[in-house]
C-alpha cells in the first residue's frame, strides 16, 4: 500500500514538473515576444492573463469529470493538449496568434492542479498527506527553476520558437508516460464517493452546498481570499520582473538565470514552510512569509543587479513557500468525497485571480513605471495579514513553547 502511495505521488510530482515548465517559461518567452511584436505592457499581461485564466476556468470542469471517468485520462489528454499549444506557438506571427494557442494551452493545464492534488491526498487518506502535498508542491518547483532556464538558454542558441517547440515535444511523451504509469497503478475507475470513509459521507450532507463538501465556509473563504491574493502576487510580480532585471542591465539568458534563482528559493520553500508550518502554525507561517515577501520587493525596486540577485532566492522561499502551506489546509476543510471538485474550486478562484493580475498590473505599468507597479504588488500582498485573523479559529495551531 506504502509503495504504491509513492508511486502515485511520484506519477503526480513528474507532471506537476512538466505542467509548471510549460506555465513559467512563458515569464522568458514574455520579453522576447514584447520585442520581436512590439507589444505594450498591457497586451504582455493580457497574454499572461489568456493563459491562467483559460487553466483557472477548466479546473471545476476537470474536478467533475474527474468524478465521471476518472484521473488518469483526463491528465493525459489535457497534458497533451497543452504541448501542442506551446508546440504551435513556435508558428505564432504575432499576438492575436500568441493569445489563440495560449488560450488552448491554458486549458489543458487546467486539469493538472485539481486531479494531481486529489490523487495525492487520497493515496496519502490515513498517511503524512500534508508532507506528501508539500513534495508534490516542491516538485512543481523544481519546473520552475529547471525549464525557464534551459528554455531561455535554448531560445539563445536555436530561437524561442524551436525552444518552445521542442518543449512540447517533451510534454507529449510525459503525456503518454503518465498514462502508462497511472493505468498500471489501478488510477483507472471515478474519484467519487465510494472511497469516502462512512462518517466523511454524511459529514457532507450537512456541509455548505452539500455538493462541494465544504465543511467549513467561514474558514475555506478566508483561506481561498488568501489564495487568491497570494496567487496575483506572485504572477505580478513573476511578470514584470524580467523587465525590472533588463532595466537594472540584464540579458535575456541572465533573465532565466535570475528565475531559476528565484524558483530555487521556491522549491526550498517549500519545504521550509512546511516544516515551519507543522512547529509554528499555519497562521504564524502565512504571516511571516507574506511579510517577507513585501519586504523582499521593496528591497529589490532599488537594488543594482548584483544585489537584487543576491535577494531573488532569499525572496523565492517566501513568495512561493505561502503555496503549499495553503493547499495543504484545503483538504483539512472539505470532505474527502468530493475532494475533487472542492480543489478545483479552490484552484479555479485563486488561478483566476493570478490570471487577471497581470492585465491590472499592465495597465499600471503603463501608466506609470514598472516600479511603481511593483510597489503596488507589495502593498496588495499584506492584506492577506488581516484575513489570517479569521482563518484562526478554523485550523488547529500549536501551542506556544
Amino acid at each position: 500500500m506504502k509503495s504504491r502511495a509513492r508511486a502515485v505521488l511520484a506519477a503526480a510530482c513528474s507532471i506537476h514538473f512538466v505542467h509548471d515548465g510549460f506555465s513559467d517559461i512563458l515569464y522568458v518567452l514574455l520579453p522576447i515576444w514584447a520585442s520581436e511584436f512590439r507589444l505594450t505592457f498591457v497586451q504582455v499581461g493580457i497574454i499572461r492573463t489568456v493563459y491562467s485564466g483559460a487553466m483557472a476556468a477548466f479546473q471545476i470542469p476537470a474536478g467533475l469529470l474527474a468524478e465521471r471517468w476518472g484521473e488518469r485520462r483526463l491528465l493525459a489528454a489535457g497534458t497533451a493538449v497543452t504541448a501542442c499549444g506551446f508546440i504551435a506557438a513556435g508558428t505564432a506571427g504575432g499576438f492575436l496568434s500568441l493569445l489563440a494557442v495560449l488560450l488552448v494551452a491554458g486549458l489543458g493545464s487546467g486539469v493538472q492542479h485539481p486531479l494531481s492534488s486529489s490523487l495525492v491526498s487520497k493515496a496519502y487518506e490515513t498517511g503524512p498527506r500534508r508532507a506528501a502535498l508539500g513534495t508534490y508542491n516542491f516538485s512543481g518547483d523544481l519546473g520552475k527553476v529547471a525549464v525557464p532556464a534551459a528554455v531561455a538558454f535554448a531560445a539563445l542558441a536555436v530561437g524561442w520558437r524551436t525552444a518552445s517547440a521542442a518543449y512540447g515535444v517533451i510534454g507529449l511523451v510525459a503525456a503518454a508516460s503518465i498514462l502508462g504509469v497511472l493505468t498500471r497503478l489501478g488510477v483507472d475507475r471515478p474519484a467519487a464517493a465510494a472511497d469516502a470513509r462512512p462518517e466523511e459521507a454524511a459529514a457532507v450532507r450537512s456541509t455548505w452546498d452539500s455538493g462541494w463538501g465544504i465543511r467549513d465556509l467561514r474558514g475555506f473563504q478566508a483561506l481561498t481570499a488568501i489564495g487568491m491574493i497570494d496567487n496575483a502576487t506572485r504572477t505580478g510580480f513573476l511578470t514584470f520582473l524580467p523587465f525590472a532585471l533588463i532595466a537594472k542591465g540584464s540579458s535575456g539568458a541572465g533573465v532565466g538565470t535570475a528565475l531559476a534563482l528565484l524558483f530555487a528559493g521556491g522549491a526550498a520553500g517549500k519545504f521550509a514552510c512546511g516544516l515551519a508550518a507543522e512547529r509554528l502554525g499555519v497562521i504564524r507561517t502565512v504571516v511571516l512569509t507574506e511579510a517577507a515577501t513585501a519586504l523582499g520587493i521593496f528591497a529589490l525596486i532599488p537594488s543594482p543587479l548584483p544585489v537584487a540577485l543576491a535577494l531573488l532566492p532569499l525572496m523565492g522561499v517566501a513568495l512561493n513557500g505561502t503555496s503549499s502551506v495553503l493547499y495543504g489546509t484545503v483538504a483539512d476543510l472539505v470532505s474527502a468525497d468530493r475532494r475533487s471538485r472542492a480543489y478545483g474550486l479552490y484552484y479555479t478562484v485563486t488561478i483566476m485571480s493570478s490570471a487577471l493580475a497581470p492585465s491590472i498590473y499592465g495597465v499600471i505599468g503603463d501608466l506609470t513605471s514598472v516600479s511603481t507597479t511593483l510597489v503596488v504588488v507589495a502593498v496588495l500582498v499584506l492584506t492577506t495579514i488581516p484575513l489570517c485573523l479569521v482563518l484562526r479559529a478554523s485550523v488547529a495551531e500549536p501551542a506556544r513553547a
